[in-house]
């Protein structure tokens, strides 16, 4: 039976576990219910003015649970203090866990509310699915690391003849064979030559395995965040993900090839070390094994508290990344407005929580392994007693007790090390849960299960009542439009209305949440997104270069085009001229995100870019929104090339922009309020004219200005 803590209307009420009787608190002005968390265990605490009441604790798993619990228990206090019905008091719920919402709250903080749980050594488990195409290899590595192994205990077990057959005997005054020397020491010197050779080529066919696993875990990874919707990337930070995708699998990397090879050598050696010691002389085995319980003891103490706060480190780390790709995309802006000592103290601040982290770390580190020297330390200290002891009886020889003494000193060694694979693979854990995290990832754009072809797209689009939802937040609602083959239609309305919404559903980058949108007829989530995604071209109000030539970014989306249509292209857009002026023509180099180019040559090399993949369906959003007069009246020339024959849908603030389009429709606060010509709407003297007027306002005043 599980302990029970229930929230009621009338009362908080607690049950342990195998106790029938409750205890109970009446709800009343003062009593709190708070939680918080702490290395991996969370805390409820019950307090009122005198306080703390009770407390209990918790695992992370149970944690949803928990901060539900306390905003139900928050509400129900609420409502019997004021007297206010329930009803009213959660009137405004989340609707996938019904937790209590604020008024003008968009987002459910227990749905959004990301829990850290610490990772499990059993993750690792999970790299097998990447270690399997190479087993072959694997096996091979195990095969020769027993081998090498069982070489490297051949030339203490030469030790027990050497002392008691040549040692002893020549100190004595015996004569000893020249040959019989030569013999054991070329047995020694083979003994040594083979265990190396053995043990190099165990480490290279690892290591070449190991990399090529943690390589298909990066590309895997890269290529599943490709695969994720932007729902995925907008609650995320750029930092965060290069540092998983990179750092990441670098140390599982390192793990793989040095760490993990390391520790089973260990236990081999430690398995064969203890078998020949307990067949030399099985009393003095058993003395060997004395302090392992209190190092076995050591290392369950400390493999929570590592594995909880390594993960905090990677957390932490994150945070540190995330200044870097915040400023230095961003240098520009920071210098403009002389924020540069604020980046250096949000840096600063950041590097000194990771440097807090991992100090915290590094004290229970710290003292755990030199605790395990100490305990082998004292066990070999022991042993010696226990030898010298046996040896004074008769029991053993000399030779024995030196050839025991090499093989504890190993088994000893050994142990030690093994004894630091637990920081090593508790940090490696916490990588891979990293990893997992976006490898488990389910896209809620997801691929259909047996998709319809696309041939010859038509490029009729209908929108059948369609709904949708940032969060909790509704932004498109009940939206119905139907748009024609070379249809042009103009999206108009206040920021905020749902335009780019509707934009990026029709594009499918995200999926609808109530009706559905048509493309000739099928629904686009019948559709392979690859494919239909191929027959839409995007010209978005600032235009995205990668770092590369001018040629490059034009065949983006054709990767395969000739210089004849890249050039064709760009003539079309209007960017011929300027590309030509450059000092390289076509094959000059864009700076990261088109720096060295205008915002108008940036977006008509991005025109140019649409244009060449020849697409069915076009999207402009806010295409000429940030450049100036003249340079808009360049793209508006680019744009008539662009939208022939195409059925386009355009997004613009400057209604004077839209008026080449064959119907203008009107949206806000989610919904479809007009639909006609410029003309028609202005003779209603509804939505659309209340925007034009306001607009011919702002013009007159800025000439005004101006003049």
């Amino acid at each position: 039976m599980k302990s029970l803590l229930v929230a009621t209307n009338e009362r908080l009420l607690y049950r342990a576990a195998g106790n029938t009787a409750w205890k109970e608190w009446a709800y009343r002005p003062g009593l709190v219910l708070q939680h918080h968390d702490h290395a991996g265990v969370g805390h409820l605490d019950l307090l009122d003015g005198q306080g703390l009441l009770a407390t209990w604790r918790f695992t992370l798993g149970q944690n949803l649970h928990a901060i539900r619990l306390v905003d139900q228990f928050g509400a129900h206090l609420e409502s019997a203090v004021s007297g206010r019905p329930l009803v009213q008091a959660l009137k405004n719920v989340c609707p996938s866990c019904k937790a209590p919402l604020e008024p003008d709250q968009e987002q459910c903080p227990i749905c959004t509310k990301v829990v850290h749980t610490p990772p499990s050594t059993w993750t690792l488990f999970r790299l097998w699915r990447f270690a399997k195409p190479y087993r072959g290899q694997l096996l091979l590595g195990f095969v020769l690391m027993l081998l090498g192994t069982a070489a490297s205990q051949v030339p203490p077990y030469l030790t027990i003849p050497l002392v008691d057959k040549v040692l002893i005997p020549f100190q004595n005054g015996q004569h000893i064979e020249p040959v019989t020397i030569a013999w054991y020491l070329s047995g020694l010197l083979g003994a040594g030559l083979l265990a190396w050779v053995l043990s190099w080529a165990k480490t290279y066919i690892l290591a070449l395995a190991s990399e090529r696993i943690a390589a298909d875990l990066r590309t895997t990874t890269y290529e599943h965040l490709l695969r994720l919707s932007l729902e995925y990337f907008g609650g995320k930070r750029t930092g965060d993900l290069l540092s998983r995708v990179g750092s990441e699998s670098d140390r599982i990397a390192v793990y793989l090839s040095l760490h993990l090879t390391d520790f089973a050598s260990d236990v081999v050696m430690i398995v064969m070390t203890a078998v020949i010691l307990f067949s030399m002389n099985p009393y003095l085995a058993l003395i060997t094994l004395v302090p392992l319980p209190f190092i076995g003891w050591m290392i369950h103490f400390v493999r929570y508290r590592l594995r909880t706060g390594f993960e905090k480190i990677d957390r932490v780390w994150g945070e540190v990344t995330n200044v870097l790709a915040d400023t230095i995309p961003g240098i520009r802006v920071v210098k403009a407005f002389a924020q540069e000592q604020r980046e250096a103290r949000r840096f600063r601040d950041a590097n000194k929580h990771n440097l807090l982290v991992n100090d915290r770390i590094n004290r229970i580190w710290s003292l755990f392994s030199p605790s395990v020297s100490l305990l082998t330390e004292i066990g070999l200290l022991v042993v010696w007693g226990f030898g010298i002891w046996q040896v004074s009886k008769g029991e053993i020889t000399v030779g024995m007790l030196l050839a025991a003494i090499a093989y504890i000193g190993r088994f000893y060694g050994r142990l030690d090390s093994m004894s630091r694979i637990v920081s090593v693979t508790q940090k490696s854990a916490s990588a891979a849960k990293r990893i997992f995290d976006i490898l488990d990832h389910v896209s809620s754009v997801p691929e259909p299960v047996n998709p319809v072809p696309m041939n010859k797209v038509q490029g009729r689009i209908e929108v059948r009542d369609v709904g949708f939802r940032y969060g909790n937040r509704e932004v498109n609602r009940g939206i119905s439009l139907s748009i024609a083959p070379g249809e042009m239609i103009g999206l108009v309305g206040h920021s905020g209305s749902g335009k780019s919404t509707l934009v990026n559903l029709i594009c499918r980058f995200y999926d609808v949440s109530e009706g559905a949108i048509l493309v000739d007829g099928v629904d686009i989530r019948s559709y392979a997104i690859a494919d239909y995604r191929q027959n839409i071209g995007l010209v978005l109000q600032e235009p995205f270069l990668f770092f590369g030539t001018i040629a490059d970014n034009i065949a983006y989306g054709k990767p395969h085009a000739t210089r004849a249509e890249i050039i064709a292209a760009a003539r079309a857009a209007h960017a011929h001229e300027f590309i030509l002026r450059l000092p390289q023509g076509y094959d000059s180099m864009v700076g990261e995100r088109g720096q060295g180019l205008s915002g108008g040559e940036r977006q008509r090399i991005s025109i140019a870019r649409a244009l060449l993949i020849d697409p069915r369906i076009l999207i402009l959003d806010e295409a000429t929104s940030s450049v100036d007069s003249e340079t808009e009246k360049e793209i508006q020339r680019a744009l008539e090339n662009l939208v022939k024959g195409r059925t386009t849908i355009a997004i613009a603030h400057r209604l004077s922009t839209l008026h080449r389009a064959d119907r203008l429709v009107v949206l806000d606060r989610g919904r479809v309020v007009e639909e006609g010509s410029h003309d028609v709407l202005m003779a209603k003297e509804g939505a659309y004219f209340n925007l034009y007027q306001a607009q011919a306002r702002n013009m007159d005043i800025d000439m005004d200005d101006a003049r």
